[in-house]
């Protein structure tokens, strides 16, 4: 009796186990998505046999399939007899901003990874999962900033008065210039920068910038060192076997402003730039943002073929500031800051890189903060269906949000979306409306509507009295 008991309570523990074996498999396999990617713009229907037609999805969009059914229809052939056909239809949920909808689609729209879905150019670039930390002594904040020079900092006052300012407006992060817009470096360096530049460091316009940490901490400031990676005058001087130049006649190439570019193939000046960023994040920076970290405009990049970027390695645009940003995080990583990357706007409503090499998923993969530069006014006529986009602050940063939130649904560790927005007054736009508090409300409204709750005014006087 005691020996058929011991059987049977044996036999029910390997039955139990092999239920819950098979309970744990089968949980698994449900939550485990099964990612597609969309190779080109498609469209969606609410049921297989596609009666009802709801919508379409973009190139690279990201879906979860999880039925597949075969549907026979009726289809006439090229003699006009009536055949049988069939078509493979899969239900699939994507997301949309925050929110998972269910569609079905053709099989034929869909490939297994990103790179399938990409444009040649494009398929390159690593959209696999990132690791992004949190420092245990550097802790996350919702950034709520404003753009500091490195004049406002010096300015005797001013830097306080900007610091009040926050105080009263719920501000809690300053952008600062560290390299700025011509190569110039703000602070006195340590000499391990002369090895990059001889003169770039000669006359810092902040002559000690530890007290300036130190205050900004004291107040509750979050610091952002601002570095402008490849549009470098001083640079470019001291190197001009570096600057992108025409190929016939090796004439220096530069845009309406007049000033040269460094090609971003020149790993010399990765060097340069992370040094910098080392040297920031010494001084107490909570955070590191590249700007201008991008390739110049070049016509849509009609004027490739006409100029010489210096590319030894045969890189594309994306996939060289893809691993310029992947470098910088891993050189930077010891020093427990984070990353951020400034982008254009509209590179979130981009099929591409706008030739600049900005492609979305590549970027925000890598860095953990992107900030597209969503000012209403840097949108042409028509964008987004908006005749006068800066005259439509709202709808404008709405769009290029929406567009933004769901390109970083196409990967698994994206970075977190904190806009720049505008708090300027754009007078060379025609139709331009005049900017104040009422048009930065209505920016911030855009895009907590759409759960974005972190935002950088840009102005470059730096007077934000009239925008709170």
């Amino acid at each position: 009796m005691k020996f058929t008991k011991k059987i049977f309570l044996l036999i029910m523990f390997l039955f139990l186990g092999l239920v819950s074996s098979k309970e744990t498999y089968s949980k698994e396999k449900k939550s485990k998505p099964n990612y597609n990617y969309v190779v080109e713009k498609a469209s969606i229907y609410s049921d297989m046999n596609k009666k009802e037609n709801i919508g379409t999805l973009i190139k690279g969009t990201r879906v979860n399939v999880y039925e597949t059914k075969e549907v026979t229809k009726k289809i006439k052939n090229k003699q006009g007899k009536e055949i049988d056909a069939t078509i493979i239809m899969k239900k699939i949920t994507y997301k949309d901003v925050d929110k998972t909808k269910v569609a079905w689609i053709e099989d034929t729209y869909l490939v297994s990874t990103l790179n399938e879905a990409v444009d040649e150019r494009f398929k390159n670039l690593d959209f696999t999962e990132k690791e992004k930390k949190e420092y245990k002594d550097n802790k996350r904040v919702k950034v709520r900033g404003i753009y500091v020079s490195a004049h406002s900092v010096a300015l005797k006052g001013r830097l306080d008065e900007l610091i009040e300012l926050a105080k009263k407006n719920n501000i809690n992060a300053f952008v600062i210039d560290v390299k700025g817009d011509y190569g110039e470096l703000t602070f006195p360096m340590s000499e391990s920068i002369n090895k990059y530049t001889k003169s770039a460091n000669k006359n810092p316009i902040i002559k000690e910038i530890e007290p300036v940490i130190k205050k900004l901490k004291d107040n509750g400031i979050y610091t952002i060192a601002r570095i402008v990676s490849f549009k470098d005058t001083i640079y470019a001087k001291e190197n001009p076997d570096k600057i992108i130049v025409y190929k016939d006649g090796g004439k220096a190439f530069t845009n309406s402003d007049g000033l040269v570019w460094v090609s971003a193939y020149d790993k010399n000046l990765w060097e340069y730039n992370v040094t910098v960023a080392k040297e920031a994040a010494k001084a107490g920076f909570n955070e590191i943002q590249f700007d201008y970290v991008r390739f110049p405009a070049s016509n849509g990049g009609k004027l490739d073929k006409v100029l010489n970027y210096r590319n030894p390695d045969n890189m594309t645009k994306a996939e060289t500031i893809q691993k310029y940003l992947n470098y910088a995080k891993k050189e930077l990583s010891p020093y427990n800051v984070y990353i951020s990357a400034d982008i254009y706007g509209q590179v979130g409503s981009s099929s591409d890189d706008m030739s600049l090499g900005q492609f979305w998923e590549a970027v925000s993969s890598e860095v953990d903060y992107v900030s597209p530069m969503m000012y209403p006014s840097h949108y042409g006529k028509g964008v987004y269906g908006l005749e006068i986009p800066d005259a439509n602050p709202y709808k404008t940063i709405y769009h290029s949000t929406k567009d933004s939130i769901n390109r970083n649904n196409n990967i698994s560790s994206p970075a977190i979306i904190r806009p720049w927005i505008q708090a300027f007054t754009a007078t060379w736009v025609k139709g331009h409306i005049h900017y104040g508090a009422k048009e930065v409300k209505e920016q911030i409204k855009a895009m907590k509507d759409l759960g974005v709750d972190e935002y950088i005014l840009w102005s470059a006087t730096n007077k934000y009295e009239n925008f709170f």
